[in-house]
């Protein structure tokens, strides 16, 4: 269903004189918002390793409030250019903010690229009988869109919740990596070097039970050691990593079947913010890579 403005829309905007658009670059995330007076904010989050995505902030939360349709409405002063539109939007998502979906908010930005003004339009405002209109201003837009570009190109491929867990998988009776071993420990390295915040890399190696324990304990060691001698190449300090091998004692599965048995044929590699201790037992809550 269309919305249909009431007689009386209370409007929040950046008037062209004070449009001003933020920009916040770090190799993490990159941050591009737009101050609506007497409203909050409108922000496009830019994170390493995730889709654009934006949200409305609200100084109070309740001035949203049920649904809302989003269109890329063209200013006044070109009365040609047909507004789009854009989405449906549940304005009732949190405590003071309302997120826009990824693809939609990629819609947004290219409006906002052509002079279009992304407007969230809610046929009640308060309690009053006023319809709400919250908008956002393409004034100044295409300079500041260029710098964020040139931060997403800087972003890294990966941020820290997507490799904190890793666990990579090897062959029975092997300890090569595979080609997508390596690529992930590359991407965890690349990251590493970056984020000075994380200070610990665990590595704890692990067999299935096939073949005798000490062997095993032995072929536990090795493999953790490739994961290891591999960051160390690629230029992770070897005083960050610690080294663990526990053979076949701490099975993610069973070892009954073949399936099982190549679960648990693993290195897992967990990075940590803080140094800890925590003795011999790994933590088994890692990303599965699927790396054989």
């Amino acid at each position: 269903m269309t919305w249909v403005p009431s007689t009386y829309a209370v409007t929040f905007a950046a008037g062209m004189e004070n449009t001003k658009w933020n920009i916040e670059a770090s190799p993490f995330t990159c941050k591009l918002s737009q101050d609506i007076p007497a409203f909050g904010k409108a922000i496009f989050e830019h994170e390493a390793g995730e889709p654009v995505l934006f949200y409305l902030e609200a100084r109070q939360r309740d001035m949203l409030r049920g649904n809302a349709e989003l269109l890329a409405e063209s200013p006044s002063w070109r009365p040609g250019d047909a507004n789009l539109p854009i989405a449906r939007v549940n304005l009732d998502q949190g405590e003071d903010r309302v997120m826009v979906a990824s693809k939609d908010a990629e819609v947004m930005l290219a409006a906002l690229y052509q002079g279009k003004f992304p407007t969230f339009n809610s046929p009640k405002w308060l309690g009053s009988p006023s319809s709400l209109k919250v908008q956002v201003s393409s004034v100044n837009f295409q300079k500041a869109y260029d710098d964020y570009q040139t931060c997403v190109a800087g972003l890294l491929p990966v941020n820290f919740r997507q490799i904190a867990r890793t666990a990579v998988l090897f062959n029975s009776a092997g300890t090569d990596l595979s080609d997508e071993a390596k690529e992930r420990l590359e991407l965890i390295s690349r990251y590493v070097k970056v984020d000075k915040s994380v200070v610990s890399i665990y590595i704890d190696g692990h067999t299935d039970s096939q073949g005798r324990r000490l062997q095993n304990r032995d072929l536990s060691k090795r493999r953790a050691q490739a994961v290891t001698d591999f960051l160390e190449k690629k230029g992770v300090p070897n005083n960050m990593i610690v080294t663990r091998f526990h053979g076949e004692r701490y099975p993610v599965v069973d070892n009954k079947t073949a399936e099982h048995r190549a679960r648990n044929r693993r290195v897992t590699i967990r990075l940590d913010k803080e140094a800890e201790d925590n003795g011999d037992f790994p933590e088994e809550n890692p990303t599965d890579a699927s790396q054989q």
